[in-house]
């Protein structure tokens, strides 16, 4: 696997992988909410933006396939949710065909370890309760819940927050380089 920084020529993969990642949890919602997810998951509009303001981390396979993708926006950019003075991690996906080998959690480090080197104090990100498995590597990596937010889609959320000065680097024992 390789990992690189994205930019505006993935923009078709970055929403097919979209698509295709988060195609999983249709079942889970009902059809107006799924509707109202997979417009925004599979709009250009939203991956454009994200490449506009944010740092774009990928993961390619031998074939140069984008199977795993993560956005880092830099503090300065709140919203209803993040406050202006913590950046925040945004749809993080992996291809379903390549889940269960560590890319969710090696995309993660990888905006961990950017936001540190641009001296950001705080992550932070929002989950739901129908993602157990992002909850459950964002929390054995030191993410706290914040406070549990309005329910989005008909499901639960919570706001997950990370002080980048307690992340220790020798708790995560593969550090992936960016290429």
């Amino acid at each position: 696997m390789n990992y690189r920084k994205g930019n505006n020529s993935d923009l078709e993969q970055l929403r097919e992988l979209g698509l295709k990642s988060w195609t999983q949890f249709k079942n889970e919602l009902t059809d107006d909410n799924w509707n109202s997810l997979s417009e925004t998951i599979g709009s250009h509009k939203s991956y454009s933006n994200l490449l506009k303001t944010s740092e774009c981390i990928v993961c390619e396979n031998e074939t140069k396939e984008i199977v795993g993708m993560a956005f880092l926006v830099p503090n300065g950019n709140p919203t209803e949710i993040y406050d202006e003075k913590w950046c925040h991690l945004r749809f993080v996906s992996v291809d379903p065909n390549y889940r269960g080998n560590g890319i969710g959690k090696k995309l993660t480090e990888l905006c961990i370890e950017s936001a540190i080197e641009k001296k950001e104090k705080t992550m932070a990100l929002h989950t739901s309760e129908i993602m157990g498995s992002a909850r459950h590597i964002y929390e054995k990596m030191g993410f706290e819940i914040l406070k549990e937010i309005e329910p989005r889609l008909g499901v639960k959320y919570w706001l997950y927050t990370l002080e980048l000065k307690k992340w220790n680097k020798s708790l995560h024992t593969t550090k992936p380089k960016l290429h």
